[in-house]
């Protein structure tokens, strides 16, 4: 028996989503840039789905551009932003390999990277806030709920200092929307990236909120679609598909956060039980209420996961966009973590479909494939 717990990962759609989205695969089949009455009822399941996902993000739908998912959205607005003069981006260390590689590729063209350094639990130190040079600093952008370890950041003192000095704020909510209530307008950013297989929905769509009034310039060109920042047709089911998912968890919020704490904190005293040594990491930040990032010193990330793997338990050492990499994870090493505390990282990530029964079986694989791993080291 296989036990999923990277959720974090990826998600596999709800059957309501994909009910949804074969409904529109077969009835809004023609081009919603089309002027016939098909073309028109693409049209309005379009709209319709943009308007749904603008109300549970608390956006306007003039705002909701719709892309391929995080990875796209996060590109756009930094590339986006920094069609200016270079300066300094500032960041948090630990950041996604989507905001870190879109970085590197422009220190190239003259922008300099700065970090706000991490406590150990993984929270940006407020204070650092006030030795920033304003006058640098051009673009910020922050994860706001981390894929590795779960941590949330109270974004609130930088997105204040930003607007104060006319800096574009890029909030990565990836991990966060679906998982924990977010307001665009409460946030007081720029823009925020999203991907819709986060949170039950289909790979392949996601959307960059963008505040009104905030221009980009186009990368793509062809076409008027999306208000000229992303030309090409819109996946009109994809997109449907996206507002369904966040429909549902906008109705089932509470019993979802609730279920999915419940199942984590589980898993967490059973690894803890029966894996001593073991360390949860940024245990005492405020993080998703899915996410457990747990490290088992003297072991190794990349061997434990093999052997995972063969023990029915799917999971990962972090990020999926960093796999393969050798290096350790930038999050736990920002957050101050031993050597063997980092190397020795696994993430589990619940879900809904988590069941207290497979939290029992994963609690008896995993800890009998760490006992293992011990005796045999």
């Amino acid at each position: 028996m296989n036990i999923y717990l990277d959720n974090n990962a990826t998600t596999r759609p709800l059957p309501e989503v994909i009910d949804a989205m074969s409904h529109h695969f077969a009835e809004s089949y023609a081009n919603p840039g089309s002027r016939h009455a098909p073309g028109r009822k693409a049209r309005q399941a379009l709209e319709d789905a943009r308007e749904t996902i603008a109300r549970v993000l608390d956006a306007d739908p003039k705002e909701v551009i719709l892309t391929s998912g995080g990875t796209e959205s996060t590109n756009m607005a930094l590339f986006g932003f920094a069609d200016q003069e270079p300066g300094t981006i500032l960041l948090t260390a630990g950041e996604h390999p989507a905001t870190m590689e879109s970085c590197r590729q422009l220190e190239p063209r003259g922008w300099k990277i700065d970090f706000l350094d991490v406590d150990s639990d993984g929270l940006f130190v407020e204070g650092q806030l006030e030795q920033v040079d304003w006058n640098a600093v051009k673009i910020a952008s922050v994860i706001l709920a981390h894929n590795e370890t779960g941590v949330i950041q109270d974004i609130a003192p930088l997105a204040k200092k930003c607007e104060q000095h006319s800096v574009p704020f890029h909030l990565d909510a990836v991990q966060a929307v679906g998982k924990i209530p977010v307001s665009f307008r409460k946030s007081n950013v720029t823009s925020l990236a999203l991907g819709a297989h986060k949170f039950h929905g289909p790979r392949g769509i996601g959307a960059l909120l963008l505040k009104e009034g905030t221009r980009l310039p186009a990368f793509q060109f062809g076409g008027h679609q999306e208000a000229g920042f992303r030309p090409g047709t819109e996946a009109v089911a994809l997109v449907v598909g996206m507002a369904k998912a966040l429909e549902i968890f906008e109705r089932d919020m509470g019993e979802r956060m609730k279920q999915t704490l419940q199942r984590r904190d589980e898993l967490q005293a059973g690894l803890m039980e029966r894996c001593s040594p073991a360390v949860v990491n940024g245990s005492l930040a405020n993080k998703l209420p899915n996410t457990l990032n747990i490290s088992f010193p003297g072991l190794h990330g990349e061997a434990m996961l093999v052997a995972l793997d063969l023990a029915g338990i799917a999971c990962s050492l972090g990020s999926t966009c960093a796999s393969g990499s050798a290096d350790p994870a930038p999050a736990l090493v920002a957050m101050g973590c031993a050597e063997d505390v980092y190397t020795s990282a696994v993430r589990f990530s619940v879900g809904l479909e988590t069941t207290p029964d497979d939290v029992t079986l994963a609690i008896e694989k995993i800890s009998t494939v760490i006992s293992r791993m011990r005796s045999e080291s």
